[in-house]
């Protein structure tokens, strides 16, 4: 309102005025008589009209013809400056509704999406569990977890620094089944080497832990986060550290005594504890990254409030339900794959029957094998037997593993076929192609490492790419989620930026009416 009275205010100065005359020459009133324009004592003390004076009068006179023409060039220039201002007024819609929205943003306690650089943070915090789910799978392949027998989460996080310290560490794991059983010849210098594996990923652990907390309460009390998210990572702080609560609870399972007393049995931990505390470990990086990929799906999709409704909104259609629905079924079958491995890995089944696709003489070993009275702990007639022999029995443990990443292979394989169909129907969108696709690629090489690991025995090196290379298709699978599945949250935020643009394009709409009534 402001505004405008200023702006009639010039206006009407600039009509009252005539143009092209000095300032001392707009505050000559014109009247008939044309007065003396000029009222200083040193000009009016002459009673003959000075030189400069005649210039004036002249001046004035002219300026009595010229007002006409002015008063009709500032209407048109006053003209011109309206449709500036309805151009400007229009375009500025989207900036009002952006300021309307920040404004009630910052009355939040939270904003409505999280920042760029949380996205970032959530990656790279995914990446270093990556690297620590691989670096668990060495150590255990190296049989280096049981090397420190004590779990001190401060304390710990320093190595032996001299002799005396290395000698009574040493003196410990002297005292475990392990050393024992397994490796009663073990010098000192074998010892350093389990015990820097085991010390790095506990190490790894502790960085993964500050590195993810410290930032995370910094982003919340900043509020740089929404509220779902500052939920999430308060969720997955508690994961990270029920994680290596998890981690000693397996250790702590290889060190007992009792669990070793039969002839021929292997020290190790509990295989039942090891899937625990690798599920653990997926779940915690499966939060991370899918938060993440939220982040960025969010800022990038909230540049344009109108094509995200429209992009979400399709994703809704009836044609992509049962896609949705698919892509969620695949990660859970490849979630519980990668699990029954732990199972294998655990039990060392994957040493067994070492030929694919065959076990011994034919598809599958003999029933009788299968499905040992041996692993019941019930008398007859033995109503543990089924779920013991899944759970425990070395030989049913992989055969239950080839089952199920054969039916994850197939099962991609029908969702590649089934994207194929929508694509043809022109209802699938470039992104999800992409996603499929990815994650036909990613199964067909986890399927091929897992062929290799068994026919080569196990080695270090293909059993741990293939543990990687599992949790890469979990990646393949969730990002693949982020481009088919439809966050109600988001459309939400949508349709409210989108309501608020609206209202700011009414708003501007009776700002520029009340603006042409005053000019």
């Amino acid at each position: 309102m402001a505004s405008a009275t200023i702006g009639s205010a010039v206006r009407a100065r600039l009509l009252s005025a005539p143009a092209l005359t000095c300032r001392q020459c707009q505050r000559i009133r014109l009247t008939p008589t044309l007065r003396t324009p000029l009222h200083s004592a040193q000009y009016s003390t002459s009673r003959t009209p000075s030189k400069l004076q005649s210039i004036l009068l002249k001046s004035s006179k002219s300026g009595t013809i010229l007002l006409s023409k002015t008063k009709s060039s500032v209407l048109e220039s006053i003209g011109t400056v309206k449709s500036a201002y309805r151009r400007l007024a229009t375009s500025a819609v989207g900036s009002d509704a952006a300021t309307t929205a920040t404004t009630k943003t910052k009355s939040s306690s939270f904003p409505d999406i999280s920042e760029k650089s949380v996205g970032y943070w959530l990656l790279g915090s995914a990446g270093l569990v990556f690297g620590i789910v691989v670096l668990g799978g060495l150590t255990r392949l190296t049989e280096s977890g049981l090397s420190i027998t004590e779990w001190k989460p401060v304390t710990g996080s320093l190595p032996p620094l001299s002799d005396a310290d290395w000698e009574s560490e040493f003196s410990k794991y002297r005292n475990s089944p392990e050393f024992r059983i397994l490796n009663p010849t073990m010098n000192l210098e074998e010892y350093k080497f389990i015990y820097y594996m085991e010390w790095t990923h506990r190490l790894l652990g502790r960085v993964i832990g500050l590195s993810f907390v410290l930032p995370a309460i910094y982003f919340v009390a900043r509020r740089k986060v929404s509220k779902s998210m500052a939920l999430k990572l308060g969720g997955i702080a508690l994961g990270i550290g029920f994680q290596g609560f998890i981690g000693w609870w397996m250790v702590k399972s290889g060190l007992q005594d009792d669990l070793f007393q039969k002839p021929g049995s292997h020290p190790r931990v509990s295989q039942y504890r090891l899937t625990a505390h690798l599920g653990a470990a997926f779940a915690v990086y499966s939060a991370m990254l899918y938060a993440g990929v939220s982040v960025f799906r969010e800022n990038r999709l909230l540049k344009d409030p109108k094509k995200a409704v429209e992009l979400l909104t399709k994703r809704r259609i009836g044609a992509l339900v049962p896609l949705r629905i698919f892509v969620g079924f695949v990660s859970l079958l490849i979630f519980t794959t990668a699990m029954s491995g732990a199972l294998v890995a655990g039990l060392d089944a994957g040493l067994v029957y070492n030929e694919f696709p065959m076990m011994g003489t034919g598809l599958a070993p003999p029933v009788s094998e299968l499905l040992d009275p041996f692993y019941s702990r019930e008398p007859p007639p033995h109503n543990d037997l089924v779920w013991r022999n899944m759970l425990e029995n070395p030989t049913t443990v992989q055969l239950d593993h080839r089952i199920l990443a054969t039916t994850s292979f197939f099962t991609v394989l029908a969702l590649w076929a089934y994207g194929g169909r929508l694509r043809r129907a022109k209802v699938l969108t470039p992104e999800a192609k992409k996603g499929i696709l990815g994650l036909v690629h990613l199964v067909s090489m986890q399927v091929a490492l897992g062929i290799a690991t068994l026919i080569y025995f196990v080695p270090h090196s293909l059993a741990s790419l293939h543990q990687a290379n599992s949790l890469a298709l979990l990646t393949g699978c969730l990002v693949l989620g982020s481009r088919v599945w439809v966050p109600r949250a988001l459309l939400k935020v949508a349709e409210k930026r989108v309501a608020l643009m609206g209202r700011g394009t009414k708003t501007a709409g009776k700002k520029v009416e009340k603006s042409d009534m005053a000019i």
